[in-house]
């Protein structure tokens, strides 16, 4: 399905895809590899020579990490047959609630790309930069449904020629709680209470809200991106 509003994957693999992923599927399945294994995954043949197409002529440094996160979910995201849960503002407020009004089934889910309400969840994603809004993030289970990955995608913007990924992974946080006492969630730009505005204080509360998705159920249509 085509989506309202382009996700990440629309804008960068959506052309790209078409060749390059049913190649690595068919060398994941010739190698009986595990498919969310980023260790193998990043061995694949096909996905090295990805990598290599999509690092620009100077290199990235420290963000080559980024890059290859962004494309082990990508992959996944459309091996998995693309699908993306659109929030509502009213459906965001629901799940930055408390957590007993989100408790998670257990059962597994495929990869999926969770897109918030534009402009509502900010963080600063850079210290000493300006803090960016968080269009959304891709997640999947890593193993068992005891650890998940969340890949935050921060700053989207149509003037903009990129955008900042945050990769976190681990178990359902527990206990969490800002230092200054603060409601997780709460805004911390000057105004955001007043706005409606939230925010992320820290790498931990991404992964908590990753896992509060848990909860929701996915949309059932399976995109044009499945063979």
């Amino acid at each position: 399905m085509q989506h309202v509003r382009p996700t990440p994957y629309d804008l960068v693999f959506e052309t790209i895809a078409q060749t390059s992923f049913p190649a690595i599927r068919q060398e994941l399945a010739e190698s009986r590899h595990d498919p969310r294994n980023r260790d193998a995954f990043l061995m694949l043949r096909e996905v090295v020579t990805l990598l290599r197409d999509l690092r620009p002529e100077e290199g990235l440094g420290e963000g080559m990490d980024q890059l290859t996160a962004l494309v082990h979910h990508c992959y996944l995201y459309w091996d998995g047959g693309g699908h993306t849960l659109d929030l509502t503002r009213e459906q965001l407020v629901d799940l930055l609630g408390p957590l007993a009004d989100h408790a998670w089934s257990g059962a597994d889910q495929p990869a999926s790309y969770v897109q918030l309400p534009e402009h509502r969840v900010w963080a600063q994603v850079t210290e000493g930069q300006a803090h960016e809004p968080l269009d959304g993030y891709f997640q999947y289970a890593v193993s068992g449904n005891g650890i998940l990955r969340v890949l935050g995608v921060f700053g989207m913007h149509p003037e903009r020629p990129g955008f900042s990924v945050v990769e976190v992974t681990g178990p359902k946080p527990v206990a969490l709680a800002r230092g200054d006492g603060t409601p997780l969630f709460a805004p911390t730009l000057p105004g955001g209470a007043a706005a409606g505005l939230f925010s992320l204080s820290g790498e931990e509360e991404l992964l908590d809200l990753g896992w509060r998705t848990r909860g929701l159920s996915l949309p059932s249509e399976v995109s044009r991106w499945r063979a």
